[in-house]
């Protein structure tokens, strides 16, 4: 059921509707209306992994006090058997298959069995969830929750089941608790937040889709020009679909009364690698800034910048392969974890740098177009479905047909990119790229207006898939 569908739209009129009106002041009768919709919107997908969810939410639920209420050896072992449980179920059905495959290959195993394990909806998203929930506990940064409502709607909170952000038991958890008021102004908020999001997923991320497909699954037939263009174009691709559905994400969570993590925050302005991770998935980054990369300073602390180095480059070798099992993932991650290490040597890693007129300066304009030509050379990593290909579109890129005019320009396109960048750098210093409350009312309704039009008039309403849903 995906945010864009009229499926979806049914859906949730139906379950706000009961929240705010039937279920009113009455707060478990609130949390168990949304657990069941939460478990209906996962079963929509498929109705057989429900009882995954269902069955690693209770051994949360169990779990979670054993590991604050023993100590020594029994404590590790709890934590132990939590941690194993949660990422070994997302190893078996994501990788699983992967190195069975791969292993076959390595010993030529001309009669391997080849797996089909489908990998369940949103479980990467839902297994952060519970790691950091065990982590947080063992840490003593949060109490294990009683509340066995609040704790497994935590873990199946459906406006971030699909697309995240991955949000911490901290902050969701105390939300789900205490009485949730409907503010007006709140909800008008929340409508602007999820229109902005589907005009980038419908218009932009939709429109866009068709031509890089086409470049990548053929860049044998294309000038090295194309093939750099279509890299151009997915990195606007990837940005429209991935924050345009976490910007619908947020806007739901806040229309049934939850303020959930932020995910994007105008990454396309950042002026060095470090600054756009800042920016770009933020509830993934920071998850593994904290339970990932900070031990490992730690443990590398006496080995000065070459630790850090080190640190960052498994760390972002992990958010790669969190992506899924592909080479090309873990070098993606490799390739950005390498970009760091200029930042480094010259000590500008936590160096901000924010652009505060209206236009940026050449000095700005030159670090923000430097940074979009490192990520969009990375991105062929991404987009390329095994290494042979990734290779192959690298080899077109430094050919001579570099320096040739690339084909699939359409004005149209190169417009509805001209205004989704115009649109975030009118608000880049605000919570969401159509956080317009400071401009006059006619202005706003204009604005609205232009892009329910947009969509209306341009949005691709028959591609209904979800760029990160495979994640």
């Amino acid at each position: 059921m995906q945010f864009t569908s009229i499926a979806f739209f049914l859906f949730f009129t139906g379950v706000f509707g009961l929240y705010w009106f039937v279920c009113k002041k009455n707060l478990k009768l609130q949390n168990f209306l949304l657990l069941a919709s939460s478990y209906i919107f996962y079963g929509f997908w498929d109705w057989r992994f429900l009882a995954l969810l269902v069955g690693s939410s209770a051994i949360t639920y169990y779990l979670g006090p054993k590991i604050a209420e023993t100590h020594g050896k029994t404590k590790k072992i709890y934590l132990n058997t939590g941690l194993v449980l949660a990422i070994g179920t997302l190893f078996y059905f994501k990788y699983f298959g992967f190195f069975i495959d791969s292993f076959a290959d390595l010993f030529d195993i001309k009669n391997k069995i080849t797996l089909s394990i489908i990998l369940p909806l949103g479980i990467s998203f839902y297994t952060f969830r519970i790691v950091s929930y065990f982590l947080d506990i063992k840490n003593n940064k949060l109490k294990p929750e009683t509340d066995a409502l609040a704790l497994f709607n935590y873990i199946a909170f459906f406006p971030s089941m699909t697309s995240g952000p991955i949000d911490k038991g901290g902050l969701l958890l105390p939300q789900l608790k205490k009485e949730r008021i409907f503010k007006a102004e709140d909800g008008a908020d929340a409508a602007r937040q999820i229109l902005y999001g589907a005009f980038k997923k419908l218009v932009v991320a939709n429109s866009i889709t068709p031509i890089t497909q086409g470049i990548f699954q053929n860049y044998e037939a294309h000038s090295g020009s194309t093939v750099a263009f279509g890299a151009i174009l997915f990195l606007f691709e990837l940005y429209a679909d991935f924050s345009g559905y976490s910007d619908m994400a947020v806007g739901f969570a806040r229309l049934l009364g939850f303020k959930i993590t932020k995910n994007f925050a105008f990454p396309l302005f950042a002026q060095n690698i470090a600054e756009y991770w800042r920016k770009w998935h933020i509830s993934l980054t920071s998850w593994l800034t904290e339970y990932v990369f900070t031990p490992l300073v730690i443990q590398f602390r006496d080995y000065g910048k070459r630790g850090l180095i080190a640190a960052i480059i498994l760390n972002f070798i992990l958010i790669g392969a969190w992506h899924g099992p592909r080479f090309t993932f873990v070098l993606f991650g490799l390739l950005h974890g390498l970009y760091y290490i200029p930042l480094i040597v010259k000590d500008k890693l936590n160096k901000k740098k924010k652009i505060t007129g209206n236009f940026p300066t050449l000095t700005e304009l030159g670090n923000i177009l430097l940074t979009m030509v490192m990520v969009c050379f990375a991105l062929v990593l991404f987009a390329a479905p095994d290494l042979k290909a990734a290779l192959g579109m690298y080899g077109k890129i430094f050919s001579i047909s570099l320096f040739s005019v690339p084909q699939f320009i359409k004005i149209k396109i190169l417009g509805l990119i001209g205004i989704l960048i115009l649109i975030d750098w009118m608000n880049k210093d605000q919570e969401h790229g159509l956080d317009v409350k400071r401009l006059n009312p006619l202005a706003r309704r204009g604005l609205y207006v232009f892009l329910i039009f947009l969509i209306m008039y341009y949005g691709v309403f028959s591609n209904g898939s979800y760029i990160y849903e495979q994640f």
